[in-house]
């Protein structure tokens, strides 16, 4: 038990002094939000594309947690779209931000890149989702355990299992059970979860690895791309895109 809590309240402990003496504490009205280069310009790329973005969010809470977000751009489109879930004005935001822009001054890292004929074949799924997401109504949002950005996003990778992607351990709300269901298939499909109303739960698959849920904390270790993952810290190892 005391080697579990160090496990869960040490890279916190880490985190925390990474925020503290870091560049994250300033005023988060007037924090960078500009594109950070993650994208090519509309013009230079017809091809169809998808991202999932995360980066730290805003103020104290960023010691524990990633907001994610999720941009595409259908074959010959002259735009990105990009969809955010806030918990201010209407809850599913629609290019409020630029696509790949910092989240209040954090620069976000890729999750999911997708690129040409694949991504314009998940595309209309992705937006199936997006178009008939359940907590789009004001007050849904619940910054924890769920539903928040982190569960929305996570929806997406549910519902198409080929994009084969698994969110940061600091998604916090990625496992909040959107259907509702407390035991099934990972997104992947190739494992299984049980999950406590996003309290609690045990993710165990090839593509996710083995994750314990504890309150939102997550430990873990990835054994297909080998990376281990702790709270507050994230993911250290392989790159998952």
């Amino acid at each position: 038990m005391i080697a579990f809590l160090l496990l869960i309240f040490v890279p916190i402990g880490v985190s925390a002094t990474s925020y503290w003496f870091g560049d994250r504490q300033g005023n988060w009205q007037t924090a960078d939000r500009s594109s950070a280069g993650l994208l090519p310009t509309e013009s230079n790329h017809p091809d169809a594309l998808i991202r999932v973005f995360a980066a730290r969010t805003v103020r104290w809470r960023g010691i524990f947690a990633v907001h994610t977000w999720i941009v595409f751009k259908e074959q010959g489109a002259s735009h990105y779209a990009r969809y955010d879930y806030t918990a201010w004005g209407e809850p599913i935001r629609t290019n409020g931000f630029a696509p790949d822009g910092r989240w209040f001054g954090a620069v976000p890292e890729t999750i999911v890149a997708v690129d040409g004929d694949n991504a314009n074949r998940l595309i209309p799924k992705i937006q199936h989702v997006i178009e008939n997401y359940k907590f789009r109504s004001l007050g849904d949002y619940s910054a924890w355990p769920g539903p928040n950005s982190n569960t929305f996003v996570q929806a997406v990778l549910d519902a198409v299992p080929e994009l084969n992607a698994v969110l940061p351990p600091t998604a916090i709300g990625k496992d909040y059970p959107y259907e509702g269901e407390w035991l099934g298939l990972t997104p992947s499909r190739t494992g299984i979860y049980a999950s406590l109303g996003g309290y609690l739960g045990l993710t165990i698959g090839w593509v996710e690895g083995i994750e314990l849920n504890f309150f939102g904390a997550v430990l873990g270790v990835d054994i297909r791309r080998p990376a281990l993952k702790f709270p507050g810290v994230g993911r250290l190892g392989l790159p998952v895109a």
